[in-house]
């Protein structure tokens, strides 16, 4: 059995850590004991950003026979060029070193791998649900919408596994953050700085996170308040989105979504309103959907249909 594994990394760049993964690209399955996660500066110069990056990924490759592996994923957030491995952040507050810098190459050398070593490029959110599509329950569904919930609002549709970020039945890119919203766009109110700020205009009280908020929601009826109407707008917003796509799964990520119980009922009784039947689920995967989803791209069969989607996010 082993003679015929084929492994590949997938590494998902957040804002400020690098986690990586080996993966069965067979299977989809992980390799739980080839974990490994680093706190990064974003502010820091190139080559500490890039020598952690390094660090970690070898940490992963450690963990199997390095002949198995046949290349590494990688979920990075834009503005990036995809096609290339060329790092385009530039004044957003994080990596800006690497602005110009082929990360691929830069990595491949203190990796010692050959420059034709394939490495593979996509964004996080697109990853996120490219895993959970391939190693989850929404793998059973045609039409499927992934959002991420946290620091900002994510978003992906696919249709028998594969991105769908063109044509009539998406937003543009499949973005749906910027779409507008009541008073603002939908990035405002579907994203942790509307718990915040929200929950201190109707209270006075300064929070640290959502969490901190879920947790007063027993005692504290301003609290529950709050998510039942976070369920409500976000099904409202969703209900077009989710029919235009002629979606029949909805899966929720990002850290918002460990609280799906307390908003889940205002969420459900407005598609309910809406005459919109759809399977709902929370991401299992969570954090490690991104890795998944990353390492999918060293399938050869899912690259011939991912590789033109990459040069145009």
């Amino acid at each position: 059995m082993e003679s015929n594994m084929m492994y590949a990394v997938g590494v998902d760049i957040g804002g400020s850590h690098i986690s990586s993964v080996v993966v069965d690209v067979n299977s989809g399955n992980m390799l739980k004991e080839s974990l490994a996660e680093v706190k990064v500066d974003n502010q820091a110069s190139a080559n500490e950003i890039l020598d952690k990056w390094a660090g970690t990924i070898s940490e992963s490759i450690k963990s199997i026979n390095r002949e198995k592996l046949i290349g590494i994923g990688f979920a990075i957030p834009g503005p990036f060029d995809y096609k290339n491995g060329v790092a385009l952040l530039k004044n957003v507050a994080k990596y800006d070193s690497l602005y110009g810098i082929n990360v691929g190459d830069e990595l491949k050398k203190r990796l010692d791998l050959s420059s034709d070593f394939p490495f593979r490029y996509s964004n996080d959110a697109l990853s996120f649900a490219v895993g959970e599509c391939w190693s989850s329950k929404a793998s059973n569904y045609k039409n499927v919408v992934a959002i991420t919930l946290g620091t900002g609002f994510g978003s992906a549709f696919l249709t028998n596994g594969v991105p769908v970020i063109e044509g009539d039945r998406v937003p543009e890119s499949g973005y749906v953050y910027h779409i507008p919203y009541k008073n603002g766009i939908a990035d405002d109110y579907f994203s942790t700085r509307w718990f915040l700020g929200e929950y201190k205009n109707r209270t006075g009280t300064v929070c640290n996170g959502v969490k901190e908020i879920a947790d007063r929601v027993g005692n504290d009826g301003t609290a529950k308040t709050l998510f039942d109407d976070f369920g409500s707008n976000l099904a409202n917003f969703l209900v077009p989105v989710l029919a235009t796509f002629d979606a029949d799964c909805l899966v929720i990520g990002g850290n918002i979504s460990r609280a799906y119980p307390l908003f889940s009922a205002a969420f459900h009784r407005v598609l309910n309103e809406q005459n919109l039947e759809i399977e709902t689920m929370v991401s299992k995967l969570m954090e490690s959907a991104a890795m998944v989803g990353s390492a999918r791209l060293l399938d050869d069969e899912f690259w011939t249909k991912m590789e033109p989607l990459v040069a145009k996010i």
